[in-house]
């Protein structure tokens, strides 16, 4: 499964692309332009490609402005930091928008990114998270499959 998160202006454009690269699952900012039709003329151009639809929301958005496109989405991502580089410090803050989805939709794949390591996992595993996106725990550690194995236990442990 490849899933492409796009932190891009217009992620319309890259549909045709990435469904022409193989992508499984195409991943993009609610915060986005959109094509003519919104959000969800955006959605229903993923989906039409034969990908899975995600969405991702930034610090700074109200988690309840995706709500009314929830059940049309494979996955919502929450981002735990400021887009834009590796490295950043886990937003804690932000657990309250997961928890607030994990409540409101209780089968929807819930993927946080941002910060996300050994210490900060609970917190989301906790709040709701399903799926988690982590770099610097991974690739800065000497034991990058302890680092996985415990990632992958904390939310395999919640979600039972």
């Amino acid at each position: 499964y490849i899933d492409c998160h796009l932190m891009v202006t217009r992620p319309y454009d890259w549909v045709e692309p990435l469904k022409k690269a193989g992508a499984s699952g195409f991943t993009f900012h609610l915060e986005s332009d959109m094509p003519e039709g919104g959000v969800t003329a955006m959605i229903d151009m993923v989906r039409e490609a034969g990908m899975k639809v995600g969405m991702v929301i930034k610090p700074g958005t109200a988690v309840e402005e995706l709500f009314a496109y929830a059940d049309k989405l494979d996955l919502v991502l929450i981002m735990t930091v400021e887009p834009g580089f590796s490295g950043q410090k886990f937003m804690p803050d932000m657990m309250p928008k997961v928890k607030a989805l994990r409540e409101k939709f209780p089968n929807l794949d819930i993927q946080v990114d941002g910060g996300l390591s050994p210490k900060t996992i609970d917190q989301a595993a906790a709040a709701g998270a399903n799926a988690v996106v982590a770099a610097s725990a991974i690739f800065g550690s000497n034991d990058r499959k302890g680092v996985i194995d415990e990632l992958r236990g904390a939310v395999t442990k919640r979600a039972q």
